[in-house]
């Protein structure tokens, strides 16, 4: 098997914390920068998986750096460089605890919910006679928490306001730059082919300004259909052909894994994580165009840490 990387514990000069989320381990020097290292870790139902994906880390940073150059004239966004195909090196932002997630179908989550008889989703009205997988006459946002631990929980804009988690007047801004940022990832989406169903976006401050932040379009954070076929799965209510994690959570649920509490990981085997390292590769091939080059994996934690330390002596 390839080398992968699921946990990182580097010590970088002015280092002055390591912050590890479910995925990408965050270094911060001297509160100016943040380092991501996008590690090979997966997650569903927001429990981290046992094993490691092979060049994961290196499909979602080289997606989410190409999306954030292609968005920087509609939002500001953290990303400073890219030093190493897993690093991406930015701002150092307050993050805003809400993630903005938006949809132009009624799939995954927004399915789930509305499959078990609820017709309102986050202060948003639902219409009555939907099916799975079927176009919103236009994009709805349905915010959630951001969760240091656990799982984000849905929640309105009223809520958000009301709680005082965003201000109105940045609420506002957050909507229009999601759906800004949405019109772009569906147009450069439908350039290759594809649809962009479903993502969500993350916002922090930084001297006042709103920033985009952490990564965006990538199989982690967003949801495509293959565009050919889509409209005839549809009418014999057949799964869509798609290229994100929602196999691999169909898997676990196959398995009677969602997270809850008393259920088992299974386990999951070679050829299994194989198919989603050529999953995540399909993905990045198809959204950027591009070919995807293999890094060399063999000595893969110091090849990073000399190309941060590379980075921070040159900044």
């Amino acid at each position: 098997m390839v080398a992968t990387i699921t946990k990182t514990n580097f010590n970088f000069q002015k280092q002055k914390s390591l912050y590890k989320g479910k995925v990408r381990d965050v270094y911060n020097i001297a509160d100016r920068l943040l380092i991501m290292i996008v590690t090979d870790r997966i997650s569903a139902f927001d429990v981290v998986l046992p094993k490691g994906i092979p060049y994961k880390g290196q499909v979602l940073n080289q997606i989410a750096s190409k999306f954030l150059d292609a968005t920087s004239d509609i939002v500001p966004n953290w990303k400073i460089a890219s030093p190493d195909p897993m690093v991406t090196v930015g701002h150092k932002a307050d993050p805003l605890k809400v993630e903005m997630v938006i949809r132009g179908y009624l799939a995954g989550h927004a399915w789930r919910e509305y499959s078990s008889g609820r017709r309102i989703l986050c202060g948003v009205s639902l219409p009555e006679g939907m099916i799975e997988n079927q176009k919103f006459k236009a994009p709805i946002i349905t915010p959630t928490t951001k969760a240091s631990e656990g799982h984000d929980e849905d929640i309105s804009r009223e809520e958000i306001i009301k709680a005082g988690i965003v201000s109105g007047k940045d609420y506002d801004l957050l909507e229009d730059y999601t759906y800004r940022l949405f019109e772009k990832g569906t147009a450069m989406a439908s350039e290759k082919g594809l649809i962009l169903v479903d993502t969500k976006y993350e916002f922090g401050k930084k001297d006042g300004q709103i920033y985009l932040i952490d990564e965006i379009h990538t199989p982690d954070s967003s949801r495509y259909f293959y565009a050919a076929g889509y409209e005839k799965r549809l009418s014999r209510g057949e799964p869509q052909k798609q290229l994100s994690k929602e196999f691999v959570r169909q898997w676990l649920i196959e398995r009677d894994f969602q997270g809850k509490s008393g259920q088992v990981m299974p386990d999951m085997p070679d050829e299994f994580i194989e198919q989603i390292s050529e999953r995540y590769i399909e993905l990045f091939e198809k959204i950027t165009g591009d070919r995807f080059i293999k890094e060399d994996t063999a000595d893969i934690l110091n090849r990073i840490e000399e190309n941060i330390k590379g980075f921070l002596s040159s900044y």
